[in-house]
Order: structure tokens, then sequence, then C-alpha cells
């Protein structure tokens, strides 16, 4: 029988986010405040939002900030667990022990705890589950942190265009869904993006989704400004 909906998320947030330093000296990037709160808790009203009844954290770098604030996630409403991975081991380690370990449902949302988004999760849901592919990657259009010029032939500029969208560029956004077949193709260390969604994608086992809404990641102190601003507007 299909899976009809989606109940589980696993999200990585041992990152040590170096370019957000001397803010994560103390902290994992996901811990970040912004208006007030830590990164990871919009993540988790988000998930809460369309149903997510259990979380699991892959944890590393600072784990206990992360497991002193959200504890058994009782006190929120969610089911959380703690998958330790280690810095080194990158994103195939983190999400492999903590699938692994803690999940047992056919299907699940999976995503870097340095993201930010108010996409429709119900539809991302359909749309995997639907074309019951291994991994959905959500995508988004390139946004270039530069101004662009416009040049003629003869290297005239023409006109500049300042942080314009390339609606024709995608970017992954760090958000997946995954079936647990997937596993078989995680390594134990390394990048699951240069690794496993390489593979997939050669043998055409891997989904895009164009985002349905906005998104927003975490690297430096810019973005984080950045962030404030428009998550001001999402609760306006």
């Amino acid at each position: 029988m299909m899976q009809e909906k989606i109940e589980t998320a696993v999200i990585l947030v041992g990152g040590e986010g170096l370019r957000l330093k001397p803010i994560t000296n103390d902290r994992p990037k996901p811990m970040v405040e912004i208006l007030g709160k830590p990164l990871l808790l919009y993540t988790l009203e988000w998930l809460k939002k369309y149903g997510i009844k259990r979380i699991v954290f892959g944890v590393a770098y600072k784990k206990e900030i992360v497991m002193d604030f959200f504890g058994d996630g009782s006190k929120f409403g969610i089911k959380i667990d703690y998958s330790n991975h280690t810095v080194e081991g990158g994103t195939a380690e983190g999400f492999h022990l903590a699938i692994e370990r803690f999940v047992d449902d056919e299907n699940f949302l999976a995503m870097n705890g340095d993201e930010l988004t108010n996409l429709n999760l119900n539809k991302l849901a359909e749309f995997h589950l639907k074309n019951n592919s291994f991994a959905t990657v959500v995508m988004s259009p390139l946004k270039s942190p530069f101004g662009v010029i416009n040049v003629d032939k003869d290297d005239f500029i023409i006109s500049f265009i300042e942080k314009p969208i390339f609606d024709n560029l995608l970017v992954s956004t760090g958000i997946y869904m995954f079936n647990k077949k997937i596993l078989d193709h995680i390594p134990e260390k390394g990048s699951i993006e240069r690794s496993t969604f390489s593979i997939l994608a050669n043998n055409k086992k891997l989904k895009g989704y164009r985002i349905d809404g906005d998104w927003i990641t975490i690297n430096n102190i810019k973005d984080l400004q950045n962030a404030e601003s428009i998550l001001s507007g999402w609760f306006k």
C-alpha cells in the first residue's frame, strides 16, 4: 500500500558555520538566532504545520546546544531523536547514520538545518510519492549575489541588472524527499550531493521539484541580515 502522508523529517544540524564566526563559536549554525529565536525553531514550526510528527536531528558540532534546547520534543508537541555523527564525515555520514538508526518510514523529508522555507510540504510530498523516485531535490532559481552587466558585440555596456534571478538556472535548496531505498546508495562518509545524487541522476532515479515558495539559506552575516528582512515579511 502506498504511503499517503509524510510524518518523519531528518535534519542535519551539526555544521560549524565557519563563515558565521564569531556568532557560531558557541553554537552550531542552525541555532543562530533570527528575530529572537533559533533558525531551527522556524523549521520545526513549519514542519509541524504540515503534520510532521517526528524529527531526527543529525548532530555533531556543539550538539549539546541543540539537545538542551529541544529535548525530546515534548514541549514542542513533536517527537525528537538525535543521531550523532562527525563533522568530518560530511552530509553522507550524517544522513546515513540518522536514517539507518531511526527512520522506519518508507518515504520521509530530509534537509540541511541551515535552510528556511515556506514551501508547501503537501505538494512536495504528493509530487515525490506520485513519481516513486529514490529522491526528490527541491530546486530554486539561481539568485545572483552580484549585479550583472549586459554588453553588445563590441563590448559596449548596454545595461546593469542588480542581483537578477535566473529562472533557467536551478540550484539545490538542500531540501529533499527520500525513499528509504536511498540508504543503499549513501556512502559512510563524504558528500551526499557529489556521490549519491550523481549515481541516482545517472540511473534516472532522481527527480527535481521546483520550489513553490520562498527559500533562504544562511551561510554568512549578510545572509543572516537578509533572512531577518524576509522573515519579517512572512509574519506580517
